[in-house]
């Protein structure tokens, strides 16, 4: 697509409904209608939400998902440099967000290529609204890997995180994801997960991570996502078991006991000595165990 007058396009991230086709944002129709491309992940979805939406597309459609994210995003630069304004949608949500887009973004913002937005729903923020959580500060972590020890290992990274956590996950998988994270963050760490957002059989159970395992093991379906309180973050709250289970986390994932230590006691406020000493304390009582344990002052 050539541009006479040399000026560059406009790449448009555009929001598309998480549930109910009521919450698309209206700008979303114009863009759909005028843009000389629609990179879409699902050009089939795509379909149905211009039919929803009672429009029709006239630029270019092309699909742009994870299998051909790599290859197409050249092409989609080459027409953002003559000139052409493309819109990027995916299957829900956001563009970038756990979702294709973000090498289309790397790339033209490394073109000087305007990029711009179309704000709409996100499942993020829908879910950690409802969790009954705090808000004030919060991560997001995303999917979480799918083999057993990897999504351990990740999970253990974040054990000491304070902040909320909003967490994406496949329903066949969530019973196994709870279950890991009440290993890792303790079973009476508070979450809520959030099942088919906006839609008919919208769902938010809310409970101990404990308890939430042995709920989603019965099976769930739908879209999934998870927001877990974030750890403590008084010392007068971790005990010395809480401590010493801390320090055995970040041990687990690898890092040396000296430097465990210091971590857990930064995270907690606490002198590394009284973390140290925690740990000493245990090692000791697993030896000598509780029958000899009784003659020790």
């Amino acid at each position: 697509m050539a541009d006479v007058t040399g000026t560059t396009g406009t790449l448009v991230l555009a929001g598309t409904p998480i549930g109910d086709v009521a919450d698309a944002p209206p700008r979303l129709a114009k863009e759909l209608e005028t843009a000389d491309v629609v990179a879409a992940e699902d050009t089939r979805r795509l379909r149905r939400l211009t039919q929803a939406l009672g429009i029709h597309t006239t630029g270019r459609v092309v699909s742009y998902f994870e299998g051909n994210e790599s290859a197409r995003t050249p092409e989609l630069v080459e027409a953002l440099s003559g000139g052409a304004r493309v819109l990027l949608v995916t299957d829900a949500g956001m563009p970038s967000v756990s979702d294709p887009g973000y090498r289309l973004v790397a790339a033209a913002v490394e073109k000087d290529i305007k990029v711009t937005a179309v704000p709409g729903p996100s499942a993020v923020l829908t879910a950690l609204a409802l969790s009954g959580l705090p808000v004030d500060r919060f991560c997001f972590e995303g999917f979480l890997p799918r083999k057993a020890g990897e999504r351990l290992g990740r999970l253990r990274e974040v054990a000491d995180e304070r902040r909320t956590m909003v967490f994406f996950e496949a329903p066949h998988r969530l019973d196994d994801t709870l279950a890991a994270m009440a290993e890792v963050f303790g079973g009476d760490r508070r979450a809520a997960v959030c099942r088919e957002l906006t839609k008919t059989y919208e769902e938010v159970k809310r409970g101990p991570l404990a308890e939430l395992a042995v709920w989603a093991a019965e099976g769930v379906r739908g879209e999934i996502t998870v927001v877990v309180e974030g750890a403590a973050d008084t010392a007068e709250e971790l005990d010395a078991a809480e401590l010493v289970r801390r320090v055995q986390v970040r041990e687990e994932a690898g890092e040396r006991r000296k430097e465990a230590i210091a971590a857990v006691a930064a995270a907690a406020g606490l002198p590394k000595r009284e973390v140290f000493d925690a740990v000493v304390a245990a090692k000791n009582a697993s030896r000598t165990g509780p029958a000899e344990g009784k003659g020790l002052s």
